[in-house]
Order: C-alpha cells, then sequence, then structure tokens
C-alpha cells in the first residue's frame, strides 16, 4: 500500500492558494478524501507547525479559510524588512496594482486581474506588506473573496487627505494619454519612495 504525504500535500496547496486560503471543503475534493479526514490533516500540520520553534510559519483560518502566515513572534524582524531601505522601491506590476485598487476600491484580486490581464498575487502580497493596501472585508458570494482598500500610509506618500483627493479619471479613454498619465503616476509614487 503506498503511503501518502497529506500533510506535505495540503502544505503545498495553501502555500500556492496564497492569501486567498482554501476551504476544508476545497482541500478535501482536490485530495479526494472525506471532510473530516482533512480536517484532521489540518490540525495535524497546525500543531507541527506550533510545536517545532524552528518554524518560522503556521496554519491560521480565516472566515473559514485555511492559509499559512509567518508566526506572530517574528513580526519584529518582518517589521524592520518592510521597512528597509533596501526594499522600498516597487515593481511596475505592484505600481500598476495599487493604482487600481486606489480607483476601484473595495476589490478582490480576481477583479483586479481581469483589469490588469495578469496574476497579481505577488504585487497583492508587496503593497500588504509595505502596508499600502489592507483586507477591508470580504465580497459576498461564493468563497468570500478578500477585498481590498488602501490605507492611511497610501494617502501619507502622496499626501492626500482622503482618497477623493485623487485625480479624477478622463472621460474619453486615449491609449496615449493613458500611458503618459500611468507613467506620471509611477514616476510620482517611485519619488515619493525613494529616500
Amino acid at each position: 500500500m503506498e503511503v501518502v504525504n497529506w500533510k506535505g500535500i495540503v502544505e503545498s496547496l495553501l502555500f500556492a492558494a496564497g492569501d486567498e486560503g482554501l476551504s476544508i471543503k476545497q482541500i478535501s475534493q482536490v485530495l479526494e478524501i472525506e471532510e473530516a479526514y482533512a480536517g484532521e490533516i489540518l490540525l495535524q500540520l497546525t500543531e507541527d507547525y506550533e510545536t517545532d520553534q524552528n518554524r518560522g510559519i503556521t496554519v491560521v483560518q480565516f472566515a473559514g479559510h485555511y492559509q499559512l502566515a509567518t508566526k506572530k513572534e517574528n513580526s519584529t524582524y518582518l517589521k524592520k524588512l518592510v521597512e528597509s531601505p533596501t526594499t522600498t522601491t516597487l515593481s511596475q506590476a505592484a505600481l500598476e496594482t495599487l493604482a487600481i485598487i486606489a480607483y476601484k476600491q473595495p476589490i478582490t484580486r480576481a477583479e483586479i486581474e481581469e483589469i490588469r490581464g495578469v496574476k497579481t498575487e505577488r504585487p497583492i502580497h508587496t503593497l500588504v506588506g509595505k502596508v499600502l493596501i489592507k483586507e477591508v472585508g470580504r465580497a459576498e458570494g461564493t468563497g468570500r473573496a478578500i477585498l481590498y482598500g488602501t490605507t492611511k500610509e497610501f494617502l501619507d506618500y502622496f499626501g492626500l487627505r482622503s482618497i477623493e483627493e485623487l485625480p479624477p479619471l478622463p472621460e474619453k479613454v486615449d491609449e496615449e494619454y493613458i500611458q503618459e498619465e500611468a507613467d506620471l503616476f509611477f514616476e510620482k509614487f517611485q519619488e515619493t519612495l525613494d529616500p
């Protein structure tokens, strides 16, 4: 009989799911096992993380979804990483994602990806890590996707008192104008992040 490393598989699934997380039902469907057994595997995996002091991550549950997260006792070091001058620059993808969230908030990752046309998991992680965006709620319907919005730190970076002070989007869409405005937005934003 073949021995299956269920905990390792669940760990991989949770890592791949990122901040969206997975429900026990989703895990049981992927593994083709009973939900009760999937719950036992999750419990064992969580206990492994909690009892091993050499591990820096753990399993957390939010609204019926499980995800991997860093342990609270490492928060001091994570804060130093986020505040480090070498980590202040944002990629083009992160800047585009931030602009979409600023104008369309609250918005889900799927909606952002639909606008950008590419995956946005990494840019969202970066922006959350830099406290420029945060979870502002959950969408109604299946899966209860995370809704993202900007933070006070976002407003501080741009010298805004409120989100209403963002420049209005043009009525008529002109591709050349959009590119010029996007370049200006990204240039100004980069200036605020660079020392």
